[in-house]
């Protein structure tokens, strides 16, 4: 085992660890970034890299905040401070307390609009708050959002009064496992796979001058066959006559521009473009404008990236995954994205980058996000780092009764409609979140029959509102003849209990070699794992056994595979590293190499 040694340097000097109002609450774990918030300025990066603005305003940092009943009226007095954008079971939060179905939580600041944003509309954005957020701006209620991972805004220009500040209240209610909405693996009595809780708002407060007329999302999909780029901008605020200008530059020169009519397709030419991949990540620049008669009355900063994920038989007639029209063997880890101290946040821009930068150190070129959506800047680091990315969809409501083995003939659950209808919502707003990143690759609707419903029609749908990227059904559950994968999970060691000629055939997940490192554990008596081993070296020798019984698979048909996981999470401790992440549990090098040899294994 290796310490990391880290320094976290921001603007030329160190910040200094929390003193006084908002330090970090109770006595778990810390990582070491979490050791260096400012909780003057949390999260201080710009929070949505493919849409960018030069004006804007953070509104994280220390909020006033009450729990009361679930159906009270607003509070009367406030229960102290808290530091968003960390949730509040959290340490990072300061107040580290649980909330429950049967409460509701309160979050109030001020702020105030710059003089410079005078005749500008002002949005306010959320990232992501768990689940329902209800929001006031100075007592006028604003609206409201359902859904714990995606990003939501209101243009509350109507709301603000002309001088001094303006009031910001949100309510949150999150019944975590006892409702039916996607949750992950939040559960209210934590052990074994399942973890704390997470309530409320947890990624970057925001807002930002536009004009009346302003681009509010964009689509970009890559064709790397007819060497183009399609960009769909909505605009909100249009007349007919406006125009969406896009512009693909390569170090500051356009290589390709395309006009059209608003709201409609620009199709941009970029013939011999460069090509993206992990091994070689290259990104174009891009300005979306809207113009009307000749003035551009909006503009926004993005990228794409020129890549396409397809599968095809081989010479051999297996259906293999294919990157930019060659076979591509995938390969990374499961990926759960929980912090010690921060649970559901990352308690920094540099340790969001951290895990991504350390999984293509270990020699894999792929990620898969396991049952929960990062924040946008997450996939903009593999964007730019070069990693491939699965997003499951976080799973929710029941899970049927699970029939081992049973896998063609399983339970499936039977949703309320209600619960049916947030379910595709929340789906469609997660993949419009990451829609335009190349380096997300497969959609994995399903894990294992948590919650599985109606999935010939989910697969279909999912498919058909994006066909560039492939679709995995159900990573381990109820198999049906749909979408493009067999995904198998199969614990501690590679099998192929079955293979399907018509698809791509994946090793979903497997490994789970756990490793107890004294002084680095969330709980001293409760930890768990697939499998146990007591020295770096043993469990080292056991990830090489497993990584070349899966060499030996890949020419029988399996295409990519997931291990068992990236970092031990609470009583789990099957990560590669430590929850805290300050120990790299296995040997780095050795497991490089293997690694290594299983990503090229198709090309040799």
């Amino acid at each position: 085992m290796k310490e990391v040694m880290l320094t976290i340097i921001l603007g030329g000097f160190f910040l200094l660890a929390f003193a006084g109002e908002g330090e970090p609450e109770g006595d778990r774990l810390k990582s070491i970034w979490g050791e260096q918030v400012n909780p003057e300025n949390p999260l201080p990066e710009y929070p949505r890299p493919q849409m960018k603005r030069n004006e804007w305003r953070n509104l994280n940092g220390q909020w006033s905040y009450a729990l009361t009943e679930k159906g009270s009226s607003f509070p009367t007095a406030f229960d102290g401070k808290i530091l968003v954008p960390f949730p509040i079971e959290s340490s990072l939060s300061g107040v580290q307390k649980r909330v429950g179905e049967n409460q509701e939580l309160w979050y109030q600041r001020t702020f105030t609009i710059p003089s410079s944003w005078k005749n500008k509309q002002v949005i306010l954005h959320f990232g992501a708050v768990d689940w329902k957020a209800d929001v006031w701006v100075n007592d006028i209620k604003v609206g409201m959002h359902k859904g714990g991972y995606t990003p939501f805004s209101f243009d509350v220009t109507p709301f603000l009064i002309k001088d001094g500040a303006q009031k910001l209240m949100v309510r949150v209610w999150d019944p975590t496992d006892k409702g039916f909405q996607p949750r992950g693996k939040q559960v209210e009595d934590p052990g074994g796979i399942w973890y704390t809780p997470v309530t409320g708002i947890w990624q970057t407060v925001w807002i930002e001058p536009v004009e009346k007329t302003y681009i509010s999302h964009l689509k970009t999909i890559p064709n790397i066959d007819g060497e183009n780029v399609t960009v769909l901008a909505s605009v909100e605020g249009i007349t007919s006559s406006d125009i969406v200008e896009v512009k693909v530059l390569e170090n500051g020169n356009v290589k390709g521009i395309g006009r059209a009519a608003v709201n409609e397709e620009v199709l941009v030419s970029l013939p011999g473009a460069k090509l993206w991949s992990p091994e070689s990540p290259f990104l174009y620049d891009m300005e979306v404008s809207v113009l009307r008669e000749g003035k551009e009355l909006d503009k926004v900063e993005s990228y794409l990236g020129m890549r396409k994920i397809s599968v095809a038989r081989d010479a051999n007639g297996i259906v293999r995954m294919q990157l930019n029209n060659k076979d591509y063997f995938q390969f990374g880890p499961l990926d759960q994205g929980w912090w010690p101290d921060g649970l559901y946040t990352a308690p920094s821009d540099e340790a969001l980058l951290y895990d991504i930068k350390k999984t293509k150190d270990f020699g894999f070129n792929m990620i898969r996000k396991h049952v929960k959506v990062e924040p946008a800047r997450c996939y903009y680091h593999c964007d730019r780092e070069g990693i491939l990315v699965w997003q499951d969809m976080p799973n929710g409501d029941r899970s049927p009764k699970w029939q081992m083995r049973n896998y063609f003939n399983g339970l499936e659950l039977k949703r309320s409609a209600e619960s049916e209808a947030n379910f595709r919502r929340e789906w469609k707003e997660i993949m419009d979140l990451t829609y335009s990143n190349p380096s997300v690759v497969v959609w994995v609707p399903f894990n294992e029959a948590w919650g599985q419903f109606k999935t010939p029609e989910i697969v279909e749908w999912t498919k058909n509102y994006d066909p560039s990227r492939l679709v995995n059904p159900a990573s381990g559950g109820n198999h049906y003849d749909v979408g493009d994968i067999l995904d198998m999970h199969n614990y501690p060691e590679p099998v192929m209990g079955l293979f399907d000629s018509k698809r791509v055939n994946v090793l979903g997940e497997y490994g789970g070699i756990g490793l107890a490192v004294e002084g680095h554990l969330w709980e001293q008596d409760r930890n768990w794992g697939y499998v146990q081993y007591k020295t770096s070296e043993e469990a080292t020798d056991a990830y090489i056994k497993m990584a070349e019984k899966l060499k030996q698979l890949i020419p029988n048909g399996y295409s990519a595979a997931v291990y068992t996981q990236t970092t031990d999470v609470e009583m789990e401790v099957n990560g590669l590293m430590t929850y805290d992440r300050k120990i790299i549990k296995l040997i780095e090098e050795r497991i490089r190499k293997v690694n290594k040899e299983v990503c090229n294994a198709l090309n040799e």
